[in-house]
């Protein structure tokens, strides 16, 4: 699929069993039909992966997993490789959410090494980088976000490059009911660009995809996808309802 196609991912986090997962996505996809311009892609939780690979037919759905371990296999009870999930069906994996790194403690070092096992299996990346409230006010949004980029990419190809999607979640936006304004998010967008065309090259800077994820929801989503290095997005809550993710989808 053509890298600038638009991304919609649903990540679902710790929401819906097995059933649910299959029963939204089935519902989802009878009501949305096949996406010839976007691409939408789901991250169930790990239980409902496979279920769900076996009934995304539609034409422009793919699977995400939420979550990996860089590690090929060993002793690291909980965990899912990367060769696990590719074999279920995986295209995707989300890498670096906030969540992870506030709740889980996962460092810079921990989602490089992440973003070289997604690689290393020919899946994509959608590495997470994003501010907290404080140090928005505090004026170091583009110093959190630059030190989140550099680090997650250190190492990769040219080639590995072109094909990483990013995704900008202000911390402080996630699950708050609270936005980045459409402006806020643009500016932000526009920087990452700048700093991944000094890392690489302007080419592969146009080329990429850049989502922006922090309570999207219906009534913002048409001006978020009017802005000119806002790519797609990464939907939480509003991804839960059928309708409501359906609207998201079909964004004007």
């Amino acid at each position: 699929m053509n890298s600038k196609t638009a991304l919609v991912a649903a990540n679902w986090k710790m929401y819906k069993t097995v059933s649910e997962a299959l029963r939204f996505v089935e519902d989802l996809q009878a009501q949305t039909g096949p996406c010839e311009d976007r691409e939408v892609v789901i991250a169930p939780p790990f239980t409902a992966l496979s279920a769900v690979a076996g009934v995304l037919r539609q034409k422009g759905f793919a699977l995400a997993a939420q979550n990996c371990h860089w590690e090929e296999q060993g002793a690291f009870t909980g965990e899912v490789s990367v060769g696990m999930l590719r074999e279920v069906g995986c295209g995707y994996v989300v890498v670096g959410h906030s969540e992870r790194r506030q709740l889980f403690g996962e460092t810079d070092d921990m989602i490089r090494n992440k973003v070289a096992a997604v690689f290393r299996h020919g899946l994509i990346p959608i590495v997470c980088m994003g501010e907290t409230l404080p140090q928005r006010e505090a004026g170091q949004t583009f110093e959190v976000v630059v030190r989140h980029l550099t680090r997650a990419v250190e190492g990769i190809s040219s080639d590995q490059a072109g094909q990483v999607v990013i995704a900008y979640e202000p911390v402080w936006a996630i699950g708050t009911g609270k936005t980045a304004s459409p402006a806020q998010a643009q500016e932000v967008h526009g920087f990452l660009r700048e700093r991944y065309a000094a890392l690489f090259d302007k080419t592969i800077a146009n080329q990429i995809r850049m989502v922006y994820g922090g309570s999207v929801k219906t009534d913002n989503v048409d001006a978020l996808m009017a802005q000119p290095d806002i790519d797609g997005l990464l939907v939480g809550g509003a991804s839960l309802d059928v309708a409501s993710f359906r609207r998201i989808i079909q964004y004007q």
